[in-house]
């Protein structure tokens, strides 16, 4: 029994590290991981997955050689990032090159066969860009993360209210100025604010404390948005979901 309860407590100890770990070096490496997964970028992912797993359960591994492991692929992955920036070249290389498929309506039937992209698959990217004729694109872009950037042609775009001569109103970022009933006391002073101001416009409302609020922002016209902390039973169907 002593033993089973060390092996079990050994391996929880070393999933925590190894989470913690990773974790770590995840925010060395940054977002790029995450939000342009190129095939370098995979590949890199997949390793770091399956040393971590091994270091994890496997007790013929050594717990340090693995961190080690993990470590030189962030200073590697690191040390790539930061020579593309010197190296166009080489960024080419690690994170291959956007490719045009489309053309001022036309294909680009070589570089479709160059992408390894089947008419099919481009026609679904494009449907999913709500483009549903080849005609009506100018460009479209296969990036190097597998995305498909589209531009339509001028005549075929929504007119903005610059085409039509009209001025708008700028509109920023929404302040959060209250998160589940915790005024963001913060996110008030940089929009030169206070609590005081907050709690006059909550008594404006009829409410008294913002813990009654589950949401509150504050967008740059001056409006307020709440979204109250409203505890009752929803009943079946009432938002049109079963």
């Amino acid at each position: 029994m002593n033993t089973i309860f060390a092996v079990i407590l050994d391996s929880a100890v070393k999933i925590l590290i190894t989470y913690l770990f990773l974790l770590y070096l995840t925010r060395l490496i940054g977002r790029k991981l995450i939000s342009q997964m190129t095939f370098f970028d995979f590949v890199v992912g997949v390793i770091i997955g399956s040393v971590a797993a091994n270091m994890s359960v496997n007790r013929q591994q050594s717990f340090i050689s693995g961190m080690s492991v993990l470590l030189t692929l962030t200073i590697i992955v690191i040390l790539i990032d930061f020579l593309n920036l010197k190296n166009f070249r080489l960024s080419k290389i690690t994170d291959s090159e956007p490719i045009v498929m489309i053309e001022n309506g036309k294909l680009i039937v070589e570089n479709m066969r160059r992408a390894r992209l089947t008419l099919t698959d481009l026609m679904m990217m494009l449907r999913e860009k709500n483009t549903f004729n080849i005609a009506d694109v100018e460009y479209a872009i296969f990036e190097s993360d597998g995305k498909l950037s589209v531009l339509l042609k001028s005549q075929k775009r929504p007119a903005t209210p610059a085409d039509m001569g009209l001025d708008t109103k700028y509109i920023g970022l929404t302040a959060d100025v209250i998160i589940d009933g915790k005024v963001m006391s913060e996110n008030l002073q940089a929009i030169d604010l206070n609590d005081e101001w907050l709690n006059i416009e909550l008594g404006k409302r009829g409410i008294n404390n913002p813990r009654d609020v589950f949401y509150g922002g504050l967008d740059t016209q001056g409006n307020l948005y709440l979204s109250l902390n409203e505890k009752r039973e929803e009943k079946h169907g009432e938002h049109g979901f079963e």
